[in-house]
C-alpha cells in the first residue's frame, strides 16, 4: 500500500494464481489512515486472508514539509548550544549572494544549554549538570513542549550523558514525553548533522507513532492476522515497532518503493542501469539504478536540513499531474504548488478551478475520461477547457496551445531534475534506460527521453502503482554505524575485522523480533573513507570475497576508494593518504522474491483499438487508442498512439516505436532517422 499526494495505491499478489492486481483511489489528506483502509477494501475481500502487508507512508514527510510537527525542546552541550543554528555554509552555492540558511525546526529560545562534557576521544572531562536537566523538564511542563531532543558533543563515542538525561527526564515527566537521543538516531560524527537528525526525529516522531499505531489497531480490528511492515528510506522494510523507534528512517518511505521496484525490474529485463522517474499528482521523483542496485547514500537533506540515515538517493521537484500553471512576471510557470487530491485539477469536478498538467493532457486528447483511476473518477473536459482558456487569455493563447505550453514547461522542469542526478555528477543519461511510472509518468516519459537523448523508455506493468509493486520486492533491513577514525598508516586490520564481526552479530540479533519464518539473513559491510585532511567521505563496500587479514587489503580498499572517487568527482589521487571515519553494517532478512508476472505471447490477431484526435506539436492526429490488457508479448506499433489502463495512460508521440516484452512492459524507442 502506497499513499501519494493525490492517490492511494494498493497492489495485491495472489500466491495461488501468480497474478497481480492494482487499485487506485483518491487520497484522503485529512485522514490518511481512513483512505488507506478504504483502498484496501477495494482490493481484498477478507483482511484475514492477507499473509503479508507492507506500507509506504508519506505521513512523516508531509508533517515535515508542512511544518506540522510537535514542538521540540533541544538539550545541547553548554558552550556549543548554538551548533544547530550556526549550521554550515552552502558547499554547492559558495558564490550565491541570495543564499539563505534553511529554516530550522525550532527557535534559539527552545534550546537549553546543559553542563557536562566528553572530549573527542570519548573521555568524560566534566560531570553532567543534572540540575539543569531537571530545570529543563519543568520548562517542558510549563511551556507545553511535546517532545525533547538531546544532542551532546561526542555522544556518538560515549553516550553516558545522553542516557542519563533520558532517565532524569523520565523521572520528572513520566513516560508520556518522547525523547530522541542523538547517538541512537545517528551514531555518527559531525555534531551539526547529528543534532539536526535528533531534532527531525523528535519533530516528526510523535506524528508517525500516532499514525502507525492507529493504522495497526484499525487493521487488527478488521481482521488482519499478520504484522504490518513499513517501508524505510533505505529501501528496506521493517516492523511498525522498529519504525516507531526510528521514525526519521521512514521519511522517504513512499518514493523509495519505486527505486526498489526499478532494481527488481532491472534484474528481470536484463537492463542493469536505469533512470527511474516517478511522476505522481504532486511531485516528480528521480532515482538511479546502477548495476541493478539503487544508488544509496548515508545522508539525506530536506529543505536544506541534513539527516544522517541510510537512504536511496532521490531527487524531488514539484512537478506532477496536479501541478498548477500560472502566469508570473509575464511568463508561464508550472508548480510547485499543487491542486493535490482535494480539490484536485479542474477536470476532477471537485471545485478546483486552477489549470494543471492533468487538465492540459486532457485538453490535448492524451488523457481519456472513462478509465481514469480505474473508472472511479470521471474527468470533465469542459472544466479543463475553461480553466486553460482563462489562463490563455493572459498570454493571448487558445486553450490547446496553452495546454501544450504547460506540458512543455513541466517537461523542461523534469528534464532538469534528471540532469541534476546524472549530468551534474558526470553521468551520461544516454547510457541509461528511462523507466516511466507513477500515475502521470508514462504520459511524459517519451518527451523527457527525446529532450535528454535517451533512446529507450520502459513503461512497466501497473505503472501507476509501480511504487507499491516495488515494496513487495524489498527485504527487511536494519542499518548500524560505528565511528572508526584511523589513518591508513595506523589501520589495524584485525581490529577492524573484529569490530565489523561484533556489529554484524548484533545486527543479526536485532532481527530476532521480526516475524521472519524461513527468511534468509545476510549482512553487508562498508567503510566511509576520505582523503586525509578533507571533510567529506565516500562509502566503500566490503565484499565477501575480500580478505581483510591479507597484507594486500589496505591497497585493495584504497584502490576501490579511488575508483569511486573518480566516478563521483572525475578525479582521484592514488597513493595519497586516506582516513577511515565510519564502519557501516546493514542486515537483511530476504523474503521470498516475487517475480514480475510474465505476459502471454501474441497470437497473430490484430491489436484491438479505438481512435480519437490527439494534439502533438500543434497538429491534430487521428491516434489509435490501445488497451493495455489486450496487448501481448510481441505486439508492436508506431506512434502516435495512446495506451490506456486502469492506473495510468502511456503517450507515444510521433517518432517513437513500441514493442511489448515478455513481462508486458512497453518498450518505447526513438525511430531511426
Amino acid at each position: 500500500m502506497d499513499i501519494g499526494g493525490s492517490f492511494t495505491d494498493v497492489v495485491t499478489y495472489d500466491a495461488r494464481t501468480g497474478r497481480y492486481r492494482a487499485e487506485k483511489v483518491p487520497t484522503t489528506p485529512d485522514d490518511l489512515a481512513a483512505g488507506l483502509l478504504a483502498a484496501l477494501k477495494f482490493s481484498v475481500a477478507a483482511p484475514e486472508d492477507i499473509s503479508f502487508l507492507v506500507h509506504g507512508t508519506t505521513h512523516g514527510l508531509n508533517t515535515f514539509l508542512q511544518r506540522r510537527g510537535d514542538r521540540v525542546l533541544l538539550l545541547a552541550t553548554r558552550g556549543a548550544a548554538d551548533v544547530y543554528h550556526i549550521a554550515r555554509g552552502p558547499r554547492t552555492r559558495l558564490y550565491d549572494l541570495h543564499y539563505r540558511k534553511p529554516e530550522p525546526l525550532l527557535a534559539p529560545r527552545d534550546i537549553v544549554a546543559v553542563g557536562g562534557r566528553v572530549d573527542s576521544a570519548g573521555a568524560e572531562i566534566e560531570d553532567l549538570d543534572e540540575g539543569a536537566i531537571r530545570a529543563a523538564a519543568q520548562r517542558v511542563k510549563a511551556e507545553g513542549f511535546e517532545s525533547v531532543a538531546v544532542a551532546y558533543l561526542f555522544s556518538h563515542l560515549r553516550p553516558d550523558h545522553e542516557l542519563r538525561t533520558r532517565e532524569l527526564l523520565a523521572e520528572e515527566l513520566g513516560p508520556g514525553i518522547p525523547v530522541s537521543l542523538s547517538h541512537e538516531v545517528a551514531q555518527e560524527w559531525r555534531e551539526y548533522e547529528r543534532t539536526s537528525s535528533a531534532v527531525v526525529d523528535a519533530y516528526i516522531g510523535p506524528a508517525i507513532r500516532r499514525y502507525l499505531s492507529r493504522l495497526d489497531e484499525d487493521l487488527t480490528d478488521q481482521g488482519l492476522r499478520v504484522p504490518l511492515y513499513v517501508m524505510q528510506s533505505s529501501g528496506g522494510i521493517t516492523s511498525t515497532d522498529w519504525a516507531c523507534r526510528r521514525p526519521m528512517h521512514t521519511l522517504l518511505s513512499g518514493p523509495v518503493g519505486g527505486a526498489i521496484g526499478g532494481a527488481a525490474l532491472a534484474r528481470a529485463v536484463g537492463r542493469p542501469n536505469l533512470i527511474c522517474m516517478d511522476m505522481g499528482g504532486t511531485s516528480f521523483d528521480v532515482s538511479l539504478i546502477v548495476d541493478c542496485r539503487p544508488d544509496q547514500s548515508s545522508e539525506a537533506s530536506l529543505e536544506g536540513l541534513p539527516m544522517l540515515m541510510s537512504t536511496v538517493n532521490i531527487h524531488t521537484v514539484g512537478a506532477g499531474g496536479g501541478s498548477v500553471a500560472r502566469v508570473e512576471a509575464g511568463g508561464l510557470r508550472v508548480g510547485p504548488a499543487s491542486a493535490a487530491a482535494s480539490p484536485g485539477p479542474a477536470c476532477y469536478g471537485r471545485g478546483g478551478t486552477e489549470p494543471t498538467v492533468t487538465d492540459a493532457n486532457l485538453v490535448l486528447g492524451r488523457l481519456g475520461g472513462s478509465r481514469f483511476a480505474g473508472g472511479r473518477l470521471q474527468l470533465r473536459g469542459d472544466l479543463a477547457d475553461r480553466a486553460l482558456a482563462e489562463l490563455g487569455t493572459e498570454l493571448g493563447l487558445d486553450a490547446r496551445t496553452m495546454a501544450e505550453g504547460i506540458c512543455d514547461v513541466a517537461n523542461a522542469k523534469m528534464a532538469q531534475a534528471i540532469r541534476t542526478i546524472t549530468v551534474a555528477r558526470g553521468i551520461e543519461p544516454r547510457d541509461f534506460t528511462l523507466v516511466a511510472f507513477g500515475g502521470a509518468g508514462p504520459m511524459h516519459g517519451a518527451f523527457l527521453a527525446r529532450e535528454l537523448g535517451i533512446r529507450e523508455v520502459l513503461v512497466p506493468n501497473m505503472p501507476g502503482a509501480f511504487s507499491a509493486w516495488g515494496m513487495l520486492q524489498s527485504a527487511v533491513r536494519r542499518d548500524f554505524a560505528e565511528p572508526y577514525f584511523r589513518r591508513d598508516r595506523d589501520l589495524d586490520v584485525q581490529d577492524m575485522v573484529r569490530r565489523l564481526a561484533d556489529t554484524g552479530a548484533r545486527a543479526l540479533d536485532s532481527l530476532g523480533d521480526e516475524d521472519l519464518p524461513g527468511a534468509e539473513r545476510r549482512v553487508e559491510h562498508a567503510v566511509d573513507i576520505r582523503y586525509a585532511e578533507q571533510e567529506y567521505t565516500l562509502s566503500v563496500p566490503l565484499s565477501d570475497a575480500d580478505e581483510p587479514a591479507g597484507e594486500g587489503f589496505p591497497v585493495l580498499i584504497a584502490r576501490r576508494f579511488a575508483d569511486l572517487h573518480q566516478a563521483r568527482y572525475g578525479h582521484a589521487n592514488i597513493g595519497a593518504p586516506i582516513e577511515f571515519t565510519t564502519l557501516r553494517t546493514a542486515v537483511f532478512g530476504d523474503l521470498d522474491r516475487i517475480e514480475p508476472e510474465p505476459t502471454p505471447a501474441v497470437t497473430g490477431d490484430p491489436i484491438p483499438h479505438a481512435v480519437r484526435p490527439v494534439t502533438f506539436d500543434g497538429v491534430l492526429h487521428r491516434t489509435p487508442i490501445h488497451f493495455r490488457d489486450a496487448l501481448a508479448h510481441g505486439h508492436a506499433f508506431a506512434g502516435p498512439a495512446i495506451v490506456v489502463e486502469d492506473t495510468a495512460t502511456t503517450v507515444v508521440p510521433p517518432g517513437f516505436e513500441v514493442r511489448v516484452d515478455s513481462y508486458g512492459s512497453l518498450v518505447m524507442c526513438m525511430e531511426e532517422k
